[in-house]
């Protein structure tokens, strides 16, 4: 199984629960419609990549970067910066067919995540930054979510279960785009805008 790191720990989570469309000029930017409720997708443990690896045999991935949460007794025990990595030109021929979207969302290293770190202070105040080559692409916090974190688990929790170590990714501000071999990746979590995961990647 796929790990993540907490610490010096390592864990390995059953998946990763996902919400779609949870900022509005993120919907807006596709085009999409703001949804009558929540949005769900999985991405399963063997999407879970420590590296930002481009997707064998595909011309294009968008990146979206998400604050993402370690889920312990169902309730918020850690943080981390994620990537949602979609192949969104099959998922836009998926949506307009009417089937589901895990080819363009659940393929291997789908999910990319920097280390984890405690946190059980006031999700209220976090935020996000994803920088590529040094240029700010999307900024983002808790006050721009239609759906809140807490909001967000209680929903899932109606028709599944979370497992000790899975981990809930809260959706992505406005700026996602296409990323190239090469590219470098500087992703941040903030407190009261006071960075508290900063992790690098670089394409490979």
């Amino acid at each position: 199984m796929n790990r993540i790191l907490l610490g010096n720990s390592e864990i390995f989570p059953s998946k990763v629960v996902c919400i779609g469309r949870n900022y509005i000029e993120h919907i807006k930017e596709l085009n999409n419609e703001v949804p009558e409720d929540m949005v769900f997708f999985i991405k399963p443990n063997s999407a879970i990549s420590e590296k930002l690896v481009f997707p064998k045999n595909q011309n294009s991935c968008h990146y979206e970067a998400e604050i993402s949460f370690l889920i312990e007794d169902n309730k918020i025990s850690a943080v981390a910066f994620g990537l949602d990595l979609t192949l969104r030109e099959v998922q836009s021929k998926l949506k307009e067919k009417g089937l589901p979207w895990e080819r363009a969302k659940s393929f291997d290293g789908a999910a990319v995540f920097s280390h984890f770190v405690n946190f059980d202070g006031d999700i209220s105040k976090l935020g996000i930054e994803l920088y590529i080559n040094g240029e700010l692409k999307q900024k983002g916090d808790y006050s721009l979510m239609i759906n809140k974190p807490d909001e967000i688990i209680n929903e899932a929790r109606t028709f599944l279960s979370f497992e000790d170590g899975d981990i809930l990714m809260s959706g992505t501000p406005s700026g996602v785009g296409k990323f190239l071999i090469g590219d470098e990746f500087v992703g941040k979590i903030l407190l009261d805008n006071k960075i508290i995961v900063e992790c690098n990647f670089k394409v490979i």
